[in-house]
Parts: structure tokens; C-alpha cells; sequence
């Protein structure tokens, strides 16, 4: 029975399952994950284990996030030496070459995002990795920036943009003030930050809020990145808070998970069968996994609940088929992905199914309506279809004490009429199979089979030709025909604060985050791109994707074209 539903909604196109999944079943090197995500500790070997860890990730298919925010700045001590650390710049540029060397199972080329905090002393070089100018030395081109940014530079830039913003180096200021300022979050970071601020033994780098922002938005104009996450909201949502804390995102900044570093424990050297060998004991740390597939709304009878159900009920198996059918491609993943049994359903086909309804992206008040009662439907049916394989095969390692456990997780989201208030009653009773569950990927390239739209972004052309992997592929947006063709509006003509609003919307009913993108002109000003950034920062977003900026074209009629 289950195989002909997962044939269905495969055939049909109800359901995408992500590139590793789709290229890697069957073969004996059948790694199915798309994503994975380590915290790199402060010691050699820590930071070269996760620099293997990245290949072997790469080697089997997979897209990689390194945090980076736990390593030295350049110039602190090493063992008492002062100034001997190069700082996590050289560390990053390891990661950008394993990228390149190390090519996805020949299906795509290796991918890395790179993390760090904004208030890290190596920021400013870490803004400029990707850009066009100044020290090719300290450039790395081939890995995705991404920082992580707290709730208090938001709300510095809103008050005064002449402000100090200080950085500091993570080791010293656990060396000095005994914590680690990266291990806090929301009200307890800032308190601990202020307290880094006013003491004198700390050394750091003294920047304007102003200049900061300048650095941020001159790479994210020239290269699209940084992408941005933001630590706090991240936190505050996170339904296994109990069990751990979210450093950074993936290479697509919809995955957030609970993180932490492998540690080496000893090695021993030891005789077996006569022979000498080498033994290295390591504690796993959470080695951050995730399995995505995403329902392509374009395709199913949202009218008709029955149809959304039922995929959703069969998507959320079918994943958690996955974990345990994988072929992990470190042992860390397995470990961390048999705890918490996460998966990350998401969505493609938003623009087509809006188009579809109907509604046009600019219409705001249909728009979040119709994305309000969707995405919460999907929610509701997804908490529901793992509770369920909870009863039937067992909850997740962790599920006790986790806010679905308490069920501050519908407390939070404001789920509180009868319906939810039945669900709520029935995970805690049976359990949740799976840790996380909902995350929307950018679906780039399963979107192009599905013949629809990406992700949650406006469509970028009603017609336009895309690159990919060195081919060049005509899209036109979906079903468009005379009686759709004004309904459907270019990526580029959207205002980007309507697509962050219904993001906003979205993101209530997503226990991760979404990979969305900013649509930018050059006309947008400084200030203007910063306002994007406050604003994603006051709807509670938890992550950006690229900007996408495009040149000033002269504006013609389509339909005359036509």
C-alpha cells in the first residue's frame, strides 16, 4: 500500500525528493542526505577532522555548513604565545579548496557555506572573502559566507548608526571572562557581551555600527552574500532547546538543528590479533543531517484537503524511510540523525500555486491569507502523520522534555483552538517520530522536473534562460497562458518587503527555517537594503538567502514582445 502512495505522489509530481536522494538511490554508494552541518572546534585536529569530515560529506553528495564561530582570531595566543594564531581566514580557505577538489559524485561540485559571528574579531576580512578586491590571499571564492547575527546589532542600527560595535576573539574572551560568549542567546548573550564591552583586559576591533552594515551590504550587492542568520529567533523556535543550542545554518540556510563540536577524547596505541593499532576515541558531538523533500503545491488539489493529507502523511514515511535506509557518509551523522530523526519537508511550486488560486504575489492581504491557512494545514498534517509513526515504530531519542513534549511548541506558534489543542494532546501522549520536520529548500533544480516554480520565491521571468551546470534551460513560468499571464510578476518587480512579510506569515508554521531570497534593483540604496534587514529582523525571519541583484533594464511591453 505504501509503495503504490509513494509511487503516486513521485509519478504525479505531488512530491519532489531532493537531488542526493533522487541521484544516489540504488547505487552502492547510496547516500540519500542533502544536508549537513559541524561546528569546527578550537584545536588542529578539530578543525582538520572537520575538514575531512566536509570531503567525505562532498565525495558522497552532500552540501556542507561549517561554523567557524568556536576558532581563534588571527593574533591570539596559541599555548601563551601571543599573536601565533592566522585566524579562521586560512582555516576557511582549506574549506574552499576541498570544494573545489572534492565534486559532489560528479552531479554537481562541491558546496560550502562557512559561518561566523558578527561580533568575531575576523569579521571584516570575512566579509570581504568573496569580493573583487584587495588581498587575494585572504579571499576565498569558491565557499558561501554566512554570518550569524544577534537580535542587539539589529537594535543598535535602529537606534544610532554611529554606534561602536566591538569584536573580540572567542578563545580570549573565554580565557578572560571564563564563558563562551557564542554558547549565549537572546537577553543572557547580550548581557554577556556588555559585560566583554566593559572589560579592559579584553582586546578587540572597534567598528561603527555604520561600517559594519557598509561591509555587509557591499558584499551582499557585488556578490550576493553574506547570507544571514539570525542566531536569536533560531533559538527562541527551537522545539529541542533542551537538548542543545543552533550555531548556524546549511549551504541553503533552511536547516537549523541543534549543534555541537566533535571532541577527541584519547588515542591509544593497542595490539589486535598480534598487530599494533592506532585507536583515537572521539565524544560525536551533534553532526547535523538532514533528509528534504518538498511538495510541489502546484500540483496538488489544495481545495481539496483529502489530497494535501494524504501526501503529507506519505512524504513524511517516505523520509523517515530515508534515515534509515542512508549510507552515512560519516559516523557522526548517523549518530546525530538516528537521535533526532530529523527530516525537512518543504515546498516548490509557491508562485504557480498562487498564480493557480488566483492571487497575485503584490495582492498583500489575499496573498498572507492564503499562505497562512496552507502552510499551517501542512504543519498540522505533518506533527500529525509523525505522531502517528511515533505510535507505530517508536518517538525520538530526545522527544521528552522537548517543547513538543510540553507542548510550548503550540504555545509559542498561538495553536490554541480545538483542533490543535487535540494534536497537542496526542503528541504528548504517543510521542513525535521525528525531532524536526518542516524546512523549505530552494528546490532549484527538482523544480525544473516538476515543471514549476522554485521554493517560495516569485518567479524570476515569465520566460527567461537558466544556467545550470554549464547547459542553458528555457523556463517559462507554469501553465502560463492569456488569462494567467498578469497574475504571474518577475521576481524583480516584486517589492522584496511583501515577499519577507509573507515569509514572516510562512514562518510561523515552520519549525526550521526557508531559503528565500532578496530581489534587489540597482536603485535600492543603502538604507533601503538595510530596512530589508530590519524588517526580516522584526518579523522574526531566521534566515536569508542570496541577494539577487539585477541591472536596470528599459522597460518593455511582454504582451507587445509576445
Amino acid at each position: 500500500e505504501w509503495a503504490k502512495r509513494f509511487y503516486d505522489m513521485l509519478s504525479l509530481l505531488k512530491v519532489t525528493m531532493a537531488t542526493p536522494t533522487m541521484s544516489n538511490a540504488r547505487k552502492v554508494f547510496h547516500q540519500l542526505s542533502s544536508c549537513f552541518i559541524d561546528t569546527v572546534p578550537d584545536s588542529l585536529d578539530g578543525i582538520y577532522r572537520s575538514i575531512t569530515n566536509f570531503s567525505q560529506v562532498s565525495k558522497h553528495g552532500g552540501g556542507m555548513g561549517l561554523y567557524f564561530g568556536k576558532v581563534r582570531a588571527m593574533g591570539s595566543d596559541i599555548r601563551g604565545f601571543e599573536g601565533a594564531a592566522g585566524g579562521v581566514i586560512r582555516w576557511i580557505k582549506l574549506a574552499n579548496d576541498t570544494a573545489v577538489a572534492v565534486d559532489q559524485l560528479g552531479v554537481r561540485q562541491g558546496a560550502c557555506a562557512v559561518y561566523l559571528d558578527l561580533w568575531h574579531k575576523d569579521m571584516p576580512e570575512f566579509l570581504a572573502l568573496r569580493t573583487n578586491n584587495g588581498d587575494d590571499r585572504m579571499k576565498a571564492h569558491d565557499v558561501f559566507p554566512a554570518i550569524a547575527v544577534p537580535d542587539y546589532f539589529y537594535e543598535l542600527a535602529r537606534e544610532d548608526l554611529d554606534r561602536e560595535w566591538a569584536m573580540f576573539c572567542p578563545h580570549e574572551v573565554q580565557r578572560v571572562m571564563g564563558f563562551h560568549l557564542e554558547d549565549a542567546f537572546g537577553d543572557e548573550w547580550k548581557e554577556k557581551y556588555l559585560a566583554c564591552v566593559a572589560e579592559p583586559r579584553l582586546s578587540r576591533r572597534v567598528l561603527s555600527v555604520k561600517d559594519v552594515v557598509r561591509l555587509i551590504i557591499k558584499s551582499a550587492v557585488e556578490t550576493g552574500t553574506p547570507f544571514i542568520f539570525n542566531r536569536d529567533p533560531a533559538n527562541a523556535m527551537n522545539p529541542n532547546g533542551h537538548a542543545g543550542k543552533i550555531y548556524s545554518s546549511n549551504l541553503c540556510t533552511e536547516i537549523m538543528q541543534n549543534m555541537a563540536p566533535i571532541e577527541s577524547i584519547s588515542e591509544e596505541i593497542t595490539t589486535e590479533d598480534g598487530d599494533t593499532v592506532v585507536v583515537t576515541k572521539t565524544r560525536p558531538g551533534d553532526f547535523v543531517v538532514c533528509n528534504l523533500a518538498s511538495l510541489v503545491l502546484g500540483n496538488l488539489d489544495l481545495a481539496e484537503d483529502g489530497d494535501l493529507r494524504d501526501t503529507v502523511h506519505a512524504v513524511v514515511r517516505a523520509l523517515d524511510n530515508v534515515i534509515d535506509l542512508n549510507l552515512y557518509p560519516v559516523p557522526y551523522a548517523k549518530i546525530t540523525n538516528k537521535r533526532y530523526r530529523a527530516i525537512g519537508l518543504g515546498t516548490s511550486g509557491y508562485h504557480h500555486a498562487l498564480v493557480k488560486a488566483g492571487i497575485r504575489f503584490s495582492d498583500e492581504e489575499k496573498h498572507y491569507a492564503w499562505a497562512d491557512d496552507v502552510y499551517e494545514r501542512i504543519n498540522y498534517y505533518a506533527i500529525e502523520a509523525s505522531s502517528e509513526l511515533a505510535r507505530e515504530k517508536g518517538k525520538y531519542e530526545l522527544f521528552s522534555g522537548s517543547d513538543w513534549d510540553t507542548g510550548a511548541y503550540f504555545d509559542k506558534r498561538h495553536y490554541n483552538d480545538e483542533k490543535w489543542t487535540r494534536l497537542k494532546e496526542k503528541v504528548h501522549e504517543d510521542g513525535l517520530r521525528n525531532g524536526y520536520l518542516l524546512a523549505v529548500a530552494p528546490t532549484g533544480s527538482t523544480s525544473i522536473i516538476a515543471g514549476t516554480t522554485a521554493a517560495v520565491d516569485p518567479v524570476m521571468n515569465r520566460y527567461f534562460l537558466e544556467e545550470k551546470k554549464g547547459q542553458i534551460t528555457p523556463r517559462v513560468a507554469p501553465e502560463l497562458s492569456p488569462a494567467n499571464f498578469f497574475l504571474y510578476e518577475n521576481a524583480h518587480e516584486v517589492d522584496p518587503k511583501i515577499a519577507l512579510r509573507a515569509c514572516g506569515v510562512r514562518g510561523r508554521h515552520i519549525d526550521q527555517s526557508q531559503s528565500v531570497n532578496l530581489y534587489i534593483t540597482p536603485d535600492f540604496t543603502m538604507r533601503r537594503i538595510l530596512e530589508l534587514y530590519l524588517l526580516a529582523d522584526e518579523l522574526g525571519i531566521k534566515s536569508l538567502y542570496y541577494v539577487r541583484n539585477r541591472s536596470l533594464e528599459v522597460e518593455s511591453c511582454e504582451s507587445c514582445e509576445a
